[in-house]
């Protein structure tokens, strides 16, 4: 089997983070392959294989994931393509090449970055007016706060306007004994960080105390709020619904990384 891995994917970043904030466009190959299944597991978890033959990363280690619902998940993506292989519609084979070649030897690295988010989270800047976005951001983000506070014991600063504001210490690092200290599910959470802008919002979804919609809607009420006023952004929502994969995959690794 050809070198398919370094072709189309040779582009991608390794940090889930930069990654999600890159949005990098790999190239596309002709589709060489039938079928696409999750194999038995192993060493290195369970293989993905195209036609019986293993997958591997650009850095050549073995596509394989840590449960068979994940694996067959991944497989999915490439059972999908049609006479091309766009890894554009492969959200969750590009997190898993993420995760596989640029967690593993980084995860206090990765851990950190999160932890800096949690200085200055989206959650914690709220608009003075008008009235109308004022009551959407507390109705979208104080039950995420809530929680950090009740379930973590962190408490955050909330702050009007964009100037910074120095959250307590005790805060921050109340929360960041939530940051996962597993590979797939940190590289998870790092990659949601980025695309939600919010590293609460991320670690709420990694416990199960958000559901994802709720989160998505988080992440996007000042958006919404502008497009309200002043009309339909069709830029904006392409670029969305690109997320959306991107976020979608990333839930797919907390719920089935375990």
């Amino acid at each position: 089997m050809r070198d398919i891995f370094e072709d189309i994917f040779i582009h991608q970043p390794l940090d889930p983070m930069e990654s999600a904030r890159k949005g990098a466009r790999p190239r596309q190959s002709k589709r060489f392959y039938k079928n696409a299944e999750a194999g038995e597991g192993g060493d290195d978890g369970f293989p993905v294989r195209l036609d019986g033959k293993p997958v591997r990363t650009p850095a050549r280690r073995p596509l394989a994931a840590p449960t068979r619902a994940l694996a067959a998940k991944i497989a999915e993506e490439w059972q999908a393509q049609g006479d091309m292989v766009d890894p554009m519609t492969m959200p969750l084979t590009r997190l898993a090449n993420a995760i596989i070649d640029g967690v593993g030897e980084r995860r206090a690295a990765i851990a950190a970055e999160v932890e800096q988010y949690l200085g200055s989270d989206l959650l914690c800047y709220r608009a003075d007016a008008p009235e109308g976005l004022v009551a959407r951001q507390s109705e979208a983000w104080d039950p995420p706060l809530a929680w950090a506070r009740d379930a973590l014991g962190a408490r955050f600063i909330l702050t009007e306007g964009v100037v910074h504001v120095a959250q307590p210490r005790e805060a921050i690092e109340a929360a960041r004994r939530a940051i996962p200290a597993e590979t797939w599910r940190l590289g998870a959470v790092s990659s949601l960080v980025t695309l939600t802008g919010s590293a609460l919002l991320a670690l709420a979804l990694a416990q199960g105390a958000i559901e994802p919609e709720a989160a998505w809607a988080a992440a996007h009420v000042d958006e919404d709020w502008q497009m309200s006023q002043w009309g339909r952004d069709d830029l904006a929502l392409a670029r969305r619904a690109y997320r959306r994969g991107e976020f979608d995959a990333a839930v797919t690794v907390l719920q089935l990384a375990d």
